[in-house]
């Protein structure tokens, strides 16, 4: 029997009354050296419960791989942490996340099979599901509350009324989880719209919304949906994320308190999105794809009470002053920010230009046209391609179909432009000098689009090239493995001169530190690239902004000497960085 379950208008935990107030924060987005912390302080804000997703891209890599289940992935962990707070825990396990995560979770592998139809009753797809499902459930039974665990309650599905119509494959997730003995309160949540809501739930399992304002109207929705039952908003937008070159997005804090007090105030149930947002780390940040494409922000700030770096912010002591006029909160002190490191300036004085040590990282594939990243086994990251050209003159280099998703070109070594999926590149005119020049393109996967129709486009040069007309043939494409930690130590880095140095280059430096605390690595005359200290992969940086610092754990540094390698694609005037002890996350949206 779930320990969670329904009444005409409210939840009893273990037979007693209990309303959930949930804060999201995804272990996958914080330094699980960090989890602790920021479990305690969503408890210290009143919060009873904490929700995350689950991205089954990041656990099950390849196919008939072996889940992966440690460091930042070590999701038992994050529950036991929890339970320890004395938080309870919504589960929210996929298949798809959307969370502006790359592909909304949907592993790459499985995305790029374009016989599979996504979220749907195919076989194949709910196949692929239930083999997931074989190997995440198993160990986080016995952190259902059912066993004494902290997990109350576990999503079916996510905003599905929003993409299709599929109650035969809502069903099987609801059965797939039952089977495997997962007895806990199920969940489907969707915007509060009729057509969503009807497209989107299950009979027997709670339908809750996702909405940030108009709470009334809301919630008045939700019932009209479901004539009894718990009213819940699963996902109370607080805040929102950012695409590069967008402005950053804010909420005032006090509009956003109103309406959680109103959320409050009308007996509902809440999960605030987000209590913490954290770092799309790495090469894991999503894309939306409306009228054109527009990829995410390293940052997952999202102007949570709990910012980025783990502070308390302007939502945090006024969500929890809301929060105390409807249940208890701990009688403790508000947590004070953390302490950040003194500022200081790393000289980058190695370097290791791309272009001419792509072999050093990954043998390169043959093949007559171009092959996408998935044809090359690539999930993320970059791929080099290059050729030869056979004639001479000026022309047009064309990409009829298109590049996937920023695509640098260079003739003998020389950069001559730049291919942007976001502006619908397809081709520019180059001048090859001679008979026989190398060709190279740089292509840049800048994150999986996460909603709607375009999960799994590729990724890459995504078909034939051709020269003034003539095609191009026999390439060497050279997959970029940059996730791997140790692909850096692979490279062979030199000194490097004091003029200014054109990109693809990686710069490397060290650093000393005392004490580790959380910093902000600041880049001002750098352009466009990746960033990792000590192996550690921080994310993307790019002068596009809004952003204009990159968040370092304190976990990620260690007392004494600090490497910092920078992946810059274009150039810098000088090869010097900054630590800084604040972010900047650049100009907020009026």
């Amino acid at each position: 029997m779930p320990a969670l379950t329904t009444t005409s208008d409210g939840f009893l935990l273990h037979g007693e009354p209990f309303r959930i107030i949930s804060g999201a924060m995804h272990y996958f987005r914080v330094h699980p050296g960090q989890w602790a912390d920021r479990l305690r302080k969503a408890r210290l804000m009143g919060l009873n419960t904490v929700e995350t997703y689950v991205p089954w891209n990041l656990h099950q890599p390849e196919p008939d791989g072996e889940l992966v289940l440690d460091g930042i992935l070590d999701l038992p962990r994050y529950l036991e942490l929890a339970h320890a707070e004395g938080l309870r825990v919504l589960l929210r396990p996929g298949p798809y996340i959307c969370a502006e995560w790359d592909g909304g979770g949907l592993p790459t592998w499985l995305t790029a099979d374009p016989d599979v139809r996504l979220r749907s009753a195919d076989p194949r797809f709910t196949g692929a599901v239930d083999r997931y499902l074989d190997q995440l459930v198993p160990p986080l039974l016995p952190y259902m509350a059912a066993f004494g665990g902290p997990v109350i309650a576990v999503q079916v599905e996510n905003e599905y009324g929003a993409y299709g119509d599929d109650s035969e494959y809502l069903d099987h997730l609801a059965r797939s989880l039952r089977t495997r003995g997962v007895e806990e309160l199920l969940f489907t949540c969707d915007q509060p719209d009729p057509g969503h809501l009807k497209r989107g739930s299950l009979p027997g399992v709670l339908a809750t919304g996702t909405f940030g304002s108009r709470i009334t109207d809301q919630l008045a929705r939700l019932r009209e949906h479901r004539s009894e039952g718990p009213l819940m908003c699963t996902e109370f937008w607080i805040g929102w994320f950012d695409h590069w070159g967008e402005p950053h997005h804010v909420r005032d804090a006090a509009d956003a308190a109103a309406d959680l007090d109103r959320l409050l105030a009308a007996g509902a149930s809440v999960n605030i999105y987000m209590f913490h947002g954290g770092t799309n780390f790495g090469f894991t940040n999503g894309a939306n794809h409306d009228h054109t494409y527009a990829p995410t922000v390293t940052s997952y700030d999202y102007d949570a009470p709990l910012t980025e770096g783990g502070d308390p912010g302007p939502k945090y002591h006024a969500f929890r002053e809301v929060i105390a006029r409807h249940a208890p909160v701990p009688d403790e002190a508000a947590p004070a920010p953390a302490v950040t490191l003194p500022p200081l300036t790393v000289h980058l004085d190695r370097r290791a230009p791309l272009l001419s040590q792509a072999a050093a990282l990954a043998e390169p594939v043959r093949t007559d046209d171009p092959a996408t990243m998935a044809e090359l086994g690539q999930r993320n990251g970059y791929v080099l391609y290059r050729t030869t050209v056979p004639v001479a003159g000026d022309g047009l280099l064309h990409f009829p179909d298109g590049v996937g998703d920023r695509a640098q070109v260079f003739v003998d070594g020389a950069p001559v432009g730049v291919l942007e999926r976001e502006r619908h590149d397809e081709a520019l005119t180059v001048r090859v000098p001679h008979a026989g020049a190398t060709l190279d393109v740089l292509v840049e996967n800048m994150g999986g689009v996460n909603y709607g129709p375009r999960i799994g486009t590729p990724k890459g040069l995504l078909g034939p090239a051709t020269f003034d007309g003539t095609r191009l043939r026999g390439w060497d494409c050279h997959p970029l493995p940059l996730d791997d930690p140790g692909v850096l130590d692979r490279l062979p880095f030199t000194e490097s001169g004091t003029a200014a140095e054109l990109g693809p280059v990686f710069h490397r430096g060290t650093f000393e530190v005392g004490t580790p605390a959380d910093t902000f690595l600041k880049l001002p005359g750098w352009t466009k690239g990746q960033a990792w200290i000590n192996g550690f992969h921080l994310g993307r940086y790019w002068n596009r902004g809004p952003q204009r610092t990159l968040y370092v754990p304190a976990p990620v540094l260690r007392p004494g000497a600090n490497d910092l390698v920078l992946l810059e694609l274009h150039a810098t005037a000088r090869p010097l960085a900054q630590l800084t002890d604040a972010p900047d996350l650049g100009p907020e949206k009026p």
